[in-house]
């Protein structure tokens, strides 16, 4: 072969070649572009994406930010209500329970209400009175009743969770995280009579005397959402818009916790979006993130974050902390391996990182 025929060759396959390198760069550079859009975009201050089966984190947004649970606390209540009440039993209707406001399941002082029952009107309406019932008849009291609550959230690793009620509504000292809120939905769906009552769309309660009260679900993907196992919803102004939820997407059963969100409708926009990234993660179609806004998060508290053991900065960085950091943790990371932290002006910030395993509960 002449060199000249030799030359037109190498430049044909030169040509052949180009158009498929420049391909996989637009893809790559397409996939990392949709990824931090996707992070950027969650409006929620805090929301996790865990694997139900081995409580895998596979996405997090300022996952130990301790926020208000609002109702979402009523998961707990129900949790020890399980666990120590028979579903059958009679529950009278306390003064102090029927006063609670603001939502109510309708139930009146001396109504005599199952156990059962009064976990729908929990559950599924968010009912303050419910929860209160509830409380007492497990109890004795509300008191006795949180201690519960509390020694169950250590027992579960829900370690950064604290409850002054069972119901949710504000008050000092009354706190959560995603990250916990999500093991406390991995610990609730293993009970079969929760799960039932979490994927109720509408029931009818009924008291000993024939009352009737009809109750819907206030989560709205049971109805847009076939593959919804249930979820628990919770707002007050303080602590905006919160949900916990699990789903089922490919032979995988997904948990998806969010606090904070401004609105409803995000909310519900935000936790879709969140299971199909979470989806994608287990078909090996993305990598886990951990995602911090650190903007959310004090100095203090980030270093003694569970998750994280110590932060080192280089010299260049010191001083330089920005107010946005992702952490791409890849699916086969040792547990107390070091993963990179890259941030737009810092090259390098090393941090070690324990796996959001979520193994306590």
């Amino acid at each position: 072969m002449t060199k000249s025929a030799q030359s037109t060759e190498h430049g044909a396959g030169r040509r052949q070649v180009m158009p498929l390198i420049l391909l996989v760069v637009l893809l790559l550079t397409l996939h990392i572009s949709r990824l931090t859009a996707f992070s950027e975009e969650i409006q929620a201050r805090a929301a996790v994406v865990m694997d139900a089966a081995t409580g895998r984190v596979l996405y997090a947004k300022n996952p130990e930010l301790r926020l208000m649970p609002a109702s979402t606390t009523k998961l707990m209540t129900a949790i020890i209500t399980a666990e120590k009440a028979n579903l059958q039993d009679v529950v009278i209707v306390s003064r102090n329970a029927a006063n609670v406001a603001p939502t109510r399941s309708g139930f009146r002082e001396g109504d005599r209400v199952t156990v059962q029952m009064l976990l729908y009107a929990a559950l599924m309406k968010s009912a303050n009175d419910a929860a209160v019932a509830l409380a007492e008849a497990v109890a004795g009291s509300e008191e006795e009743f949180v201690q519960l609550m509390n020694r169950k959230a250590l027992a579960i690793g829900a370690t950064d969770t604290q409850f002054i009620n069972p119901n949710g509504l504000p008050g000092k000292g009354q706190y959560t995280t995603a990250f916990d809120l999500a093991k406390i939905m991995r610990q609730a769906i293993k009970y079969p009579v929760l799960k039932e009552v979490l994927g109720t769309r509408i029931t009818e309660l009924s008291t000993e005397s024939g009352k009737t009260v009809m109750v819907k679900n206030t989560n709205k993907l049971l109805w847009t959402d076939e593959e919804q196992l249930g979820g628990k919803t919770g707002f007050t102004q303080a602590a905006r818009h919160c949900f916990v939820c699990a789903g089922e997407r490919a032979d995988n059963t997904l948990i998806v916790a969010v606090l904070g969100v401004p609105s409803r409708s995000e909310l519900w926009k935000e936790t879709e979006g969140l299971m199909e990234f979470g989806s994608r993660v287990m078909l090996n179609q993305e990598e886990p993130v951990v995602y911090l806004t650190r903007a959310d998060y004090d100095t203090e508290r980030i270093t003694k974050a569970s998750y994280t053991k110590k932060v080192k900065t280089t010299s260049k960085g010191k001083g330089k902390a920005k107010s946005k950091a992702k952490v791409k943790a890849k699916p086969k990371a040792k547990t107390n391996g070091k993963i990179m932290v890259k941030t737009k002006k810092a090259k390098k910030t090393s941090v070690a990182v324990k796996a959001l395993d979520g193994t306590n509960g």
